[in-house]
């Protein structure tokens, strides 16, 4: 059960918007039961995200909607997503939609890593750990969206994973959020991510399916 006060309808919304800010692509358009954003980039040219759908607009959408590159993400299962698209659609991985109280609360990182918090641009806050030469080890944003900070892109770099970098990455957004007044944080986690923001107190509140159409 979510911890926000809302339905899946509202943090789905306040995801794309924190997402569009995030990448820097432009605001969402709203279309029936969701968005559309237009990322323009290679392989992702129109994203469709949508949190109420039924059966014929979803197979109506599928079938409309020919820009190779075009991505359509639903809440909702990966097989009910499969059963409603036409079947030149490809399916892809599922993420998960989960969220969280924000609070303040310094984190730390394990000698000899030193943790960065970066100066806000256009509504976007960064947190970034480096290692004793100076080189990113681990980094992450979180975008302020309506009310919502939307978490986007935490990586750690490979050979300095599992040294708990990630989480102090997590942890060092939401402390910038909330003394921002930002009172939820709204993520989408891959398959493996949603293990460790499970771990740090975030709940899975939707499936969010994906297909989309090759770009050549």
């Amino acid at each position: 059960m979510s911890t926000v006060s809302g339905g899946r309808d509202e943090l789905v919304m306040a995801w794309g918007r924190g997402w569009a800010r995030s990448r820097g692509v432009p605001a969402l358009v709203h279309v029936p039961g969701g968005f559309r954003v237009d990322v323009d980039r290679p392989g992702h040219r129109v994203r469709y995200v949508l949190h109420t759908w039924d059966r014929p607009y979803l197979r109506e959408l599928g079938f409309r909607v020919t820009t190779p590159g075009a991505w359509i993400k639903v809440d909702g299962s990966r097989d009910a997503l499969r059963e409603a698209l036409p079947p030149h659609w490809r399916m892809f991985e599922s993420n998960y939609l989960m969220s969280a109280p924000l609070t303040t609360g310094a984190a730390r990182v394990p000698s000899p890593y030193r943790m960065e918090a970066g100066t806000a641009e256009a509504g976007v806050l960064t947190a970034t750990v480096r290692d004793r030469a100076g080189e990113v080890a681990a980094s992450g944003r979180i975008a302020l969206a309506g009310g919502f900070g939307v978490v986007d892109q935490v990586e750690t770099v490979p050979e300095h994973r599992r040294r708990g970098l990630g989480a102090a990455v997590i942890r060092t957004l939401g402390d910038r959020a909330a003394r921002r007044g930002v009172r939820y944080g709204v993520l989408a986690a891959t398959d493996e991510g949603r293990a460790l923001y499970r771990a740090l107190g975030w709940t899975v509140d939707a499936e969010l399916a994906a297909a989309f159409l090759p770009e050549p």
